[in-house]
């Protein structure tokens, strides 16, 4: 099994995904419990949303499930939000803070090091790959990392989640003309709500590679679930009408970012 799935664009856009796998190898899923085997907390459907949004876009997508690492988490284990409940790097609980583990086969410090080899580590290397290509053909590199979360998560945060939440670690990730093209079409999309740096800042993938000075840029975007699933719950299903409605906003979003490029190349 491959940690990750390429594909190759010649778009300035790069599409990071990093937790729409749903692969578990058997030696960790003999592991998880029942609750962790319904495997809640998949970005579901992410990858099928944004397909076909970019023409020749670059895409970087996890195939494997974030209980068995999470990709968006700093190696090192440093927390994303210090002070705040948040997912570890390798969860021992649900987005619901409920166990999702078999009594006796939480993961021990020696399943880091093994996860990281067979997991993070590729798909990072994939991704830095990627950016440094794009980066070459055209000078700068803009990474949107595609994310989505159940609306309501009371363990992680109070009241009913915005649709659109971007994260650009309050401005540091990326180009000024980023964030404001990003924002201006999230909080112009009529029926829909957004903020920007709210609950969700941007994890480990936007902090680690958004280096403006460098030429890359990089920015989160975190979709509430109830804008393209017809539940928040088992089983998941994707609702093609609520995802042909966002698509647009999507679309455009990728759009604006693509034309912003040229203004971005480092002179």
């Amino acid at each position: 099994m491959s940690a990750f799935e390429v594909h190759q664009g010649t778009s300035p856009v790069i599409l990071g995904l990093p937790h729409t796998g749903t692969d578990v190898p058997e030696d960790i899923w003999t592991r998880l419990n029942e609750n962790g085997q319904i495997l809640a907390d998949t970005d579901w459907h992410i990858h099928k949303l944004y397909d076909g949004l970019l023409d020749n876009v670059t895409t970087v997508r996890a195939t494997f499930h974030r209980y068995c690492i999470d990709a968006n988490r700093d190696p090192a284990g440093v927390s994303l939000y210090p002070g705040q409940n948040t997912t570890t790097l390798l969860p021992e609980t649900d987005f619901d803070g409920l166990g999702i583990w078999k009594d006796g086969e939480q993961p021990m410090q020696a399943d880091i090091a093994d996860r990281i080899s067979r997991f993070h580590k590729p798909y990072h290397e994939a991704l830095a790959a990627e950016i440094e290509r794009v980066k070459a053909i055209h000078g700068v590199a803009i990474l949107y990392d595609c994310h989505s979360i159940r609306s309501h998560i009371p363990f992680l945060f109070e009241g009913t989640l915005p649709d659109f939440n971007i994260g650009t670690d309050n401005g540091k990730t990326c180009a000024p003309a980023i964030e404001a093209a990003v924002f201006d079409v999230a909080s112009k999309a009529e029926g829909y709500t957004s903020i920007l740096n709210g609950r969700f800042k941007g994890g480990w993938t936007t902090r680690h590679y958004g280096q403006p000075e460098t030429g890359v840029h990089a920015i989160q975007m975190e979709l509430a679930q109830s804008t393209h699933l017809a539940t928040e719950a088992v089983p998941f299903a994707y609702d093609e009408a609520k995802a042909d409605k966002i698509r647009i906003h999507l679309k455009t979003i990728l759009q604006r970012l693509e034309a912003a490029a040229a203004s971005l190349k480092i002179k």
